[in-house]
């Protein structure tokens, strides 16, 4: 009897914990979420002095030699395989960030981010899962009252770079995914975001021609700290409380929150269309991600190394 009356004891204790452990997760993916977002929002106006191009690599370059600095990753921690997908994954991170920054100076900063996310939506839809028609569905409505071609009123060059973008996006995740299982801690990381500021700046590098001052590099070391460094950081210690699915539905909110970031800072007022057009687009991400989520390992196992089905600070950081 008395085992009966004193065993939901620790059980309670474990669910509190776990709650308290979800709650302290999600407040860190919002708080990932948002500094991509708002780092985003104020490189834009950081693009009449460095250019898009020059702009982009500056900040990619910072962030990989700060993190190469921070976690130093060894040789011996990759396997040759392992070792190619992780160069992999910076030239397709240097892509996200570049085609990204280049449809930001084109389209609102909800759009791209929208359109940018059906690159993640897109693994989601086409994994394991059920109900993949009516998330596509919605998905394709939110897309046709973004770009709203009834009017013809959407820059074509950024709805590319945006697509753009979210292909690379994809990319991004399914390598991402490799690396994570295989390599141990932010190694993986620390070699990814090197190899993408050296694609970066080789691509960069002819547009800052008398450009460079010292002024706007430290700024964009500030910006290359506020994101990609500061949201990889959030996202990793997220993934250490949340489920991949709960994660990848967290992550699901990431247009919504850069259109409201784009109206405070950028004062980018959406219309009606294009608002509910971010809302459908929420939707089918938030649907895909928990009809199709990968299944859950074990906590203590591989919860710290996994990666949502769909990632987030990745996305634009």
């Amino acid at each position: 009897m008395s085992a009966t009356t004193h065993s939901p004891e620790p059980v309670t204790s474990t669910s509190a914990s776990r709650g308290n452990a979800a709650r302290v997760g999600t407040l860190m993916g919002v708080a990932s979420m948002s500094t991509v977002q708002l780092g985003s929002a104020l490189t834009v106006p950081m693009f009449a002095q460095l250019g898009v191009l020059g702009t982009a690599g500056l900040r990619l370059a910072w962030a990989g030699i700060v993190l190469l600095a921070l976690v130093r990753p060894r040789r011996r921690d990759f396997a040759g395989r392992d070792l190619t997908a992780c160069v992999g994954l910076g030239v397709v991170t240097s892509g996200m960030m570049i085609f990204f920054a280049l449809a930001i100076a084109r389209l609102p900063l909800g759009t791209a981010s929208a359109l940018e996310f059906l690159g993640p939506l897109t693994v989601s839809l086409f994994g394991p899962g059920h109900g993949r028609r009516v998330w596509t569905v919605a998905a394709g409505l939110g897309v046709a009252l973004l770009t709203e071609p009834w009017h013809g009123g959407i820059d074509a060059l950024g709805l590319l770079y945006a697509l753009a973008a979210a292909g690379c996006w994809a990319a991004y995740i399914l390598l991402t995914q490799h690396v994570g299982d295989r390599v141990t801690g932010m190694s993986g990381l620390a070699v990814s975001m090197p190899v993408a500021a050296v694609v970066a700046m080789l691509v960069a590098a002819p547009t800052l021609g008398g450009r460079l001052a010292w002024g706007p590099v430290l700024i964009m070391l500030g910006l290359a700290v506020l994101s990609p460094l500061v949201p990889f950081a959030l996202e990793f210690l997220a993934l250490r409380r949340l489920t991949a699915s709960s994660f990848g539905t967290l992550m699901s909110l990431e247009p919504a929150i850069a259109l409201l970031i784009g109206a405070i800072v950028l004062h980018q007022i959406p219309g009606a269309g294009p608002a509910l057009g971010v809302a459908l687009v929420v939707t089918a991400g938030v649907g895909a991600t928990r009809s199709g989520a990968r299944p859950e390992p074990t906590q203590e196992a591989t919860v710290p190394e996994e990666q949502p089905a769909l990632a987030g600070a990745g996305g634009n950081a």
